[in-house]
């Protein structure tokens, strides 16, 4: 996918991430290390518990063998993502090596998503965070998100970054997300065409 309204990369610094960068110096790695002490690290320290989620008729899901994915296309397009080509994103998941999303179970339909690729070692980006409009304000993306940067975590990846609209910053800096503490910013290349 060509990102196409990216301004600016944000890391955690909460989790003990640091943005995944070619030019990452020593101390943030060493940085990175004494923060780990800080990790979410079980269940009950997430805001929205799995039981309160399971009593509100939400289930979480790891994989996408029981994702409809037309239906997360449909979330994709109300939150103002362009509507994509379903095998592109079957694929796309096929190459995801962490996803979380929430399952409204009265409609059997997909409510919130995320997911995370990378070298499954050092770094992981995260992509497509997404709240159904009509289920945001109610912790569902930040319940994704807590789980999401947890298993990474726990996985041994220390280097998380992910790529924002400034629309939406708001939602990531209580979480821990910041822009990098080292200023690098983050290019996308694209061949379209600018806009002006």
């Amino acid at each position: 996918m060509l990102l196409q309204s990216i301004s600016t990369t944000f890391t955690s610094t909460r989790f003990s991430t640091l943005k995944t960068s070619p030019f990452i110096s020593q101390n943030s790695i060493k940085r990175s290390t004494r923060i780990s002490a800080q990790i979410l690290t079980n269940e009950n320290k997430f805001s929205v518990s799995d039981q309160s989620l399971e009593s509100r008729g939400f289930n979480l899901h790891r994989t996408f063998e029981e994702l409809d994915l037309d239906q997360l296309n449909t979330v994709f397009v109300a939150v103002g993502f362009p509507k994509r080509d379903t095998n592109k994103i079957r694929i796309a998941l096929e190459h995801t090596d962490s996803l979380l999303w929430i399952e409204d179970t009265r409609y059997r339909k997909p409510v919130a998503f995320a997911r995370a690729t990378g070298d499954g070692v050092f770094n992981a980006i995260i992509w497509d965070v997404v709240v159904d409009p009509s289920y945001q304000g109610i912790g569902l993306g930040k319940a994704v998100m807590e789980r999401l940067v947890e298993e990474l975590l726990q996985r041994g990846i220390s280097n998380i970054a992910l790529y924002s609209e400034p629309r939406v910053l708001g939602f990531y800096r209580p979480l821990g997300f910041t822009a990098d503490p080292d200023g690098i910013r983050g290019m996308v290349y694209s061949r379209k065409q600018k806009k002006r």
